[in-house]
C-alpha cells in the first residue's frame, strides 16, 4: 500500500515549514506529498522548492488561483494528482508526532476512514514555536489551550481506546485519512461549499452513507495545532443548508466534486 500526505495551505509559509519539518522527522515517510495550495504567493512557492530538494520523498505543489476561500476545490485537485492508495489529509498548521504516518498506516483498514486527534496550543506558545521552529512534541500543559490528553502517543492505549462509530459529529478534517478509491466513490469534497464551515462534516456524512465506517483514533496519529484566529463564518448558514440536504436525502455522491479533475 502506498501513502499520500495532502497538506492544505494558504499564505502561511512559517507554519507550513513546521509541518514539513515534522514530516522530515517521521519514523515512516509517506510515498509522496501534495501541497494543496489555495492561492498562496511566491513566498510559499519558494519554501516548497527548498523542501523539494531537502526531503527524501516527492513533493508536488498543487496551486490554484486566489479567488476566495476554495478549500474543497484545492483538496480535490490534490487528490486527483495523487498516486497513493491511502490518502492522509492534514492542515498546514500542525506539528506532527514522529509516528504520525506510521500510526495512520497501522489503523488503516478496508471500508473505513480515520479521524485523528489534536492538541490546541495557546497563542503565545504558538508564536514562540514558529519563531524558534521547535517541533518537539513534549509540551508543557501551561502552553496548551485544550485537549492535553492528546499529547499521549501509545499504541497499547490506542488499541483499547480507539473506536468505530456511525456519527458525523465532531469531525476534524485537519487530521483525516481515507482510501483514494473511497474518496472517488463519494466524488471527493463538495465544491458547492464556499467559505469556511461544514465541508468536512458533509464528506463524512457521504462516506457513512456509502457504508464506509468511521474510526476515531485515540493516542495515535496525534498533532499539535498552532493557534490562529478563526476564519470568518459569514457563509456558515448557507453551508449548513448544503449539509442538511446531504443528511436528509442520504446522499453518497456530490454533483460538484472530484470527478471533473480525474
Amino acid at each position: 500500500m502506498t501513502t499520500t500526505l495532502i497538506i492544505t495551505t494558504y499564505n502561511w509559509p512559517k507554519a507550513l515549514e513546521i509541518v514539513l519539518m515534522g514530516v522530515e522527522n517521521q519514523t515512516l515517510l509517506p510515498d509522496e506529498i501534495l501541497i494543496a495550495d489555495d492561492g498562496s504567493t511566491e513566498e510559499t512557492s519558494n519554501l516548497i522548492k527548498k523542501w523539494q530538494t531537502k526531503l527524501k520523498t516527492t513533493i508536488i505543489h498543487s496551486w490554484q488561483e486566489d479567488i476566495g476561500f476554495r478549500l474543497a476545490t484545492s483538496r480535490n485537485k490534490a487528490i486527483a494528482k495523487s498516486t497513493g492508495d491511502y490518502i492522509i489529509m492534514i492542515d498546514g498548521d500542525l506539528v506532527l508526532h514522529p509516528n504520525f504516518i506510521k500510526d495512520h498506516v497501522s489503523h488503516c483498514n478496508k471500508n473505513q476512514f480515520v479521524i485523528g486527534t489534536r492538541v490546541l496550543l495557546k497563542d503565545d506558545y504558538s508564536k514562540q514555536l514558529l519563531s524558534k521552529k521547535n517541533i518537539n512534541f513534549s509540551v508543557n500543559n501551561n502552553y496548551i489551550l485544550a485537549n492535553s490528553k492528546n499529547l499521549i502517543n501509545n499504541s497499547f492505549l490506542s488499541k483499547i481506546c480507539s473506536y468505530k462509530t456511525t456519527s458525523y459529529k465532531q469531525v476534524r478534517g485537519c487530521n483525516m485519512a481515507c482510501f483514494k478509491t473511497d474518496l472517488i466513490k463519494v466524488n471527493g469534497f463538495n465544491e458547492d461549499f464556499i467559505g469556511w464551515g461544514r465541508e468536512d462534516t458533509e464528506i463524512v456524512v457521504r462516506l457513512l452513507n456509502a457504508k464506509i465506517i468511521r474510526k476515531n483514533v485515540k493516542f495515535n496519529a496525534n498533532v499539535l495545532h498552532i493557534f490562529h484566529p478563526e476564519s470568518t463564518r459569514k457563509m456558515l448558514i448557507t453551508n449548513e443548508l448544503i449539509l442538511k440536504k446531504t443528511i436528509s436525502e442520504k446522499l453518497i455522491r456530490c454533483q460538484n466534486g472530484l470527478d471533473k479533475y480525474l
